[in-house]
């Protein structure tokens, strides 16, 4: 991911912001028992992820989904799912794995959520509701472009979502963060409508580490800037932030990792799956080394 890519991380402040009242508040009402953690990457091609599989593997999906128990789905972004193709993808995959797809481009970036994008979007929903008991959520990232001009768009679009399908929403346009009112509308409309408001933490883009959460849900988009001494001490830091929303009342992580050359993200993710599991006493799979070349030894990925 390029998206908020500096040339310089080191000069860039890390330090999440304090939670809003909305978020504590919001918290402190959520309802229910359990805690499910959802933690992968966005790709699972050997392209990007390179070193991450062994020799031989032969269906990437199938390992991938062996190490991790989740994904990011940013190919449905690129191309309109189909049911035929989204049943292939469940079958690959272990009982407890689950799909998190983005919205095709074509009805965020070229339709910019139109009234005729809607019957693109129940296509999209169509055929993700094969996913079935694999479907995570499905998210939508607005163009860059997509400002609070365009709210009410947004609302249609929103009020007319397909129901039964999880959304969770990423604006980007810098006017979102900047203007209060137009903020403070837009996490309003999501928390009526119990949907995810995403967090992107990236160096470029600091505003959209806005920690403001609408349900009782985190879903954080995760970019590491491929230094690895920055990376880790930066999900240090988010560790110490989801043990706190824990015990304040979150059910559920939804935590991505992205990288500007992706196949390290791996890495960061398995160094932050063996935390979590320290941090909140889970048992989430470890991602492991592939024994490639025996002379370096086998062991985990990081």
């Amino acid at each position: 991911m390029k998206f908020g890519q500096v040339a310089d991380p080191g000069g860039i402040n890390f330090k999440l912001p304090k939670d809003p009242a909305a978020t504590t508040e919001l918290l402190s009402k959520a309802k229910g028992k359990g805690f499910e953690v959802s933690v992968g990457c966005a790709k699972w091609n050997k392209t990007d992820l390179k070193g991450f599989y062994p020799k031989g593997v032969k269906d990437e999906l199938e390992y991938y989904s062996g190490q991790f128990n989740s994904i990011e789905l940013n190919a449905t972004f690129y191309n309109m799912p189909t049911a035929e193709q989204v049943a292939k993808w469940k079958e690959k995959t272990p009982r407890e794995f689950k799909f998190f797809p983005k919205l095709t481009n074509s009805i965020s970036h070229f339709k910019r959520l139109t009234p005729d994008s809607l019957p693109v979007a129940e296509t999209f929903c169509n055929a993700i509701a094969n996913f079935e008991e694999k479907l995570g959520m499905a998210f939508l990232q607005l163009h860059d472009k997509f400002s609070p001009k365009e709210f009410e768009k947004l609302t249609n679009f929103i009020e007319h979502f397909p129901k039964g399908i999880p959304l969770a929403v990423e604006v980007r346009n810098e006017n979102w963060f900047a203007d209060p009112l137009h903020w403070s509308a837009f996490c309003d409309l999501l928390q009526k409508k119990k949907m995810a408001n995403i967090i992107v933490d990236t160096a470029g883009r600091r505003d959209m580490v806005h920690m403001r959460l609408t349900s009782p849900e985190a879903f954080i988009r995760f970019v590491g800037c491929n230094d690895d001494a920055i990376d880790k001490k930066r999900l240090d830091d988010w560790l110490k932030r989801i043990k706190k929303w824990h015990e304040e009342g979150l059910k559920k992580l939804y935590f991505f990792v992205h990288q500007n050359v992706e196949l390290s993200s791996p890495l960061l993710s398995a160094y932050f799956i063996e935390k979590l599991n320290k941090v909140l006493d889970l048992d989430l799979h470890i991602p492991q080394m592939p024994d490639n070349d025996k002379d370096k030894g086998q062991g985990k990925l990081f």
